[in-house]
């Protein structure tokens, strides 16, 4: 039985990863997804978004997510610009969980608890690079049994595809081969609308379709409440300025968000951002139960593209996710994958300019 279920998951690898590789290599490139203005710039250091170009309502053009010039400036970040974070995005707390009775230590590299993977995360390899052309990129990495203390080997998957409509969809894809094991990824890119280089986000309005939230402690770990946000600063029901409420905030947003009726798996609008100088809107769609809402409260003037120093709140991060730290909070809808079985991420960004 295990001879065929190991040449099953070979057999699935070779489906899974169908028309998408054509080499896996450990080369360092730029690749360039081009639909008339709209334009996207990925490297498959860490699956990462380098640049986002579209045009404001008057047709200027302008990169609205923050980043660096050289890719060798990702190798030295701590922000997580752009970037594909896994095996687990966010935070688990002390660093350990216990799945099937057996007790898994992790690499701590956020005081005492994990964050966005560990010390080397996924975004801190380099990620095969399958099938490209001027409307998508795949890139794919096998997580090793152990990786960061993780049970089981792993195969993954990002796609990238430029859609008509000034669309952006991200499907994020990772399939079990040996072991049960937690898998929740995101993409870390960080948003300002009215380009990278225009200050802070504080005046971009932002509507999120969440009733809910999972706060958090002094460590930012997830107490395993589920609250609603009615009538505090974390309601984002109805669209208002991001900046509004900060004086009754400790330091910005940096907090999950329980999406509404997307339970189903189907995709569901969960987010819409505006920003008035420039027009820009960008529309959120994803089929995950939650969204981490971090406002870059952590950057701390930060050289990036151009030699623009990124301040705090210069950017917003959507991250649609699984919820933080589920691993050892039962009520928190499950991140165990089966082997064989498949998770699945995708988010879709739509832009407009008026």
């Amino acid at each position: 039985m295990a001879n065929i279920f190991l040449f099953s998951c070979f057999v699935y690898l070779i489906l899974f990863f169908a028309n998408d590789v054509e080499a896996v290599n450990e080369d360092i490139g730029i690749y360039e997804l081009k639909m008339g203005d709209f334009s996207v710039k990925l490297t498959n250091y860490g699956a990462t978004v380098i640049s986002v170009i579209l045009p404001d309502k008057n047709g200027k053009l302008d990169d609205i997510v923050l980043g660096f010039d050289s890719v060798d400036d990702y190798k030295n970040d701590t922000t997580y610009f752009g970037a594909i974070v896994g095996r687990v995005a966010n935070r688990i707390g002390r660093a350990q969980f216990t799945l099937d009775g057996t007790d898994y230590k992790l690499v701590p590299n956020d005081g005492r608890n994990m964050l966005h993977g560990g010390l080397k995360g996924f975004s801190e390899v380099i990620w095969g690079v399958g099938s490209h052309d001027d409307n998508h990129v795949t890139f794919t990495y096998n997580s090793f049994d152990g990786e960061e203390g993780f049970p089981g080997d792993v195969a993954v998957s990002v796609t990238y595809m430029l859609v008509k409509t000034n669309k952006l969809a991200v499907k994020m894809r990772a399939m079990p081969l040996n072991k049960r094991t937690p898998v929740n990824l995101a993409l870390h890119a960080y948003w300002n609308l009215g380009g990278h280089s225009s200050g802070d986000i504080l005046s971009h309005t932002i509507q999120l379709l969440a009733s809910e939230i999972t706060p958090v402690d002094e460590e930012l770990i997830p107490t395993g409440e589920i609250v609603a946000v009615k009538d505090t600063p974390y309601d984002f029901h109805k669209p208002r300025e991001i900046g509004s409420m900060f004086t009754q905030l400790p330091d910005g947003y940096d907090i999950n968000y329980v999406l509404d009726n997307v339970n189903s798996g189907h995709l569901k609008k969960v987010a819409v951002v505006q920003e008035g100088v420039s027009g820009r809107k960008l529309e959120l769609w994803t089929n995950q139960p939650g969204v981490q809402f971090y406002t870059s409260n952590m950057l701390d003037n930060v050289k990036g593209k151009g030699g623009f120093v990124y301040a705090k709140y210069a950017g917003i991060c959507l991250e649609t996710q699984g919820f933080p730290d589920a691993v050892n909070h039962p009520r928190f809808p499950s991140q165990i994958v089966n082997p064989g079985d498949i998770y699945e991420n995708i988010m879709i960004y739509r832009f407009t300019a008026h």
